[in-house]
């Protein structure tokens, strides 16, 4: 225990929103004095005080200084600055856990739509909030890019804390861990704590996956819980690439790749381009890997956020590609990337043609399956009946269509 050093974490900056500044001293006597400037003091300041009593208590502290500035932090980001300062100054394993939100009780599946993706800075709680909001099909806690190196653990405890505090409306919630080994780390801030997919970035062996599956393993025994948790590694360099059907096939909870282009350009030594021409084989050897391994392909995220026919566009191309999702770091990007990826009228109506005759061939036992005068093949008809599948899933189709007339 470090006496008389004084320790910091949070935010700083006074206009910054929802978060707060805390710095905690231990002291040889004195009792615990908190000392607390909010812009909510007289609503919440006396709650705000008791939680952060009840934590200092929680790790064994009897006399010390915290000072709070608070520009209207909630509860989970106090406790997750307070917890960072704290154990800046102590050492111990124990942890100051807010009760979980039975919303955030949920599993998702290994095959579901991943059209969308929402990063979220790990250490910015005010972008956190209301995320779940706008319906991405994923919402990302980054504990990576978009985290300073000397705020990495501080997001660890507040990333921690927001998967138990936060209501994602249903989001598959993901976080995109550190580089491995560092990443092996963060691992234990979040999996004990229903996540539901961890991104791993800058992979290019299957022996990284094998690591996280270990760790995993581990987190497992210690806090005893089975719920799925599934990977998505993040192809962002050409030793990547050339691992990609490795990796793609490393272990049963990968359920997607997806691809980082700004790193990847960066390791080729080519400026990355609107037209992609640059990337475009390392994009289908990864689509190609992951169609072999049977997982989905995600493509890499679309930076412009005021391009939203630029936005479209790329998805077009992407879903063209094979890809089946793509990164996303605005939530005005979330509605055109999904209607863009679901299936149009037109592509409907043929999948609709292609399956009722694939049907009606089978009723008839005709070895043939035609519309017209054009044979359909069978790769033609799985297609197709994935388009169907779809549509029925998105509501896009009745799911009485067979019994309609055409």
């Amino acid at each position: 225990m470090k006496k008389n050093k004084i320790y910091t974490a949070g935010d700083n900056n006074p206009k910054s929103r929802s978060d707060c500044f805390v710095s905690f001293e231990i002291k040889n006597s004195g009792g615990i004095i908190i000392d607390l400037k909010s812009k909510v003091d007289s609503l919440y300041g006396n709650s705000i005080i008791k939680l952060c009593k009840e934590e200092l208590t929680f790790f064994g502290i009897k006399n010390a200084v915290l000072k709070i500035s608070d520009t209207g932090a909630l509860e989970f980001t106090i406790a997750a600055r307070v917890e960072a300062a704290v154990k800046k100054a102590i050492q111990t394993d124990k942890e100051f856990l807010l009760n979980i939100l039975d919303e955030n009780k949920y599993s998702t599946e290994k095959e579901q739509f991943r059209f969308s993706r929402l990063y979220l800075p790990g250490n910015s709680p005010k972008m956190m909030l209301n995320a779940g909001v706008h319906k991405p099909n994923g919402i990302i806690l980054d504990l990576e890019d978009s985290v300073a190196p000397s705020k990495k653990q501080e997001a660890r405890f507040l990333v921690r804390n927001a998967l138990r505090s936060i209501d994602f409306y249903g989001a598959e919630r993901m976080v995109r861990i550190n580089q491995l080994p560092a990443g092996l780390e963060d691992l234990k801030f979040v999996v004990p704590h229903y996540v539901n997919l961890i991104l791993i970035p800058k992979c290019e062996t299957a022996e990284q996956i094998k690591q996280v599956d270990k760790e995993i393993k581990n987190q497992r025994k210690i806090h005893e819980f089975d719920y799925p948790i599934y990977y998505m590694p993040i192809l962002e360099s050409a030793l990547g690439i050339e691992n990609a059907f490795e990796i793609a096939s490393a272990s049963e909870n990968v359920v997607a790749t997806a691809i980082g282009l700004e790193d990847f350009t960066a390791d080729l030594g080519v400026k990355r381009t609107k037209e992609g021409k640059e990337s475009l084989y390392a994009r289908m050897r990864m689509v190609n890997a992951c169609k072999a391994a049977g997982i989905q392909p995600i493509d890499s995220v679309f930076s412009d956020v005021g391009d939203e026919d630029g936005l479209r566009e790329t998805v077009t191309e992407s879903k063209s590609l094979g890809f089946e999702g793509i990164g996303c770091i605005h939530p005005r990007q979330i509605h055109p990337i999904h209607e863009s990826f679901a299936p149009d009228k037109p592509e409907i109506e043929k999948a609709k043609k292609i399956v009722r005759a694939f049907n009606d061939a089978k009723e008839k036992d005709l070895g043939v399956i035609s519309i017209g005068t054009k044979m359909i093949d069978p790769p033609v008809v799985k297609r197709a009946e994935k388009v169907i599948r779809l549509a029925l899933d998105l509501n896009l189709l009745s799911k009485t269509w067979l019994e309609e007339t055409e």
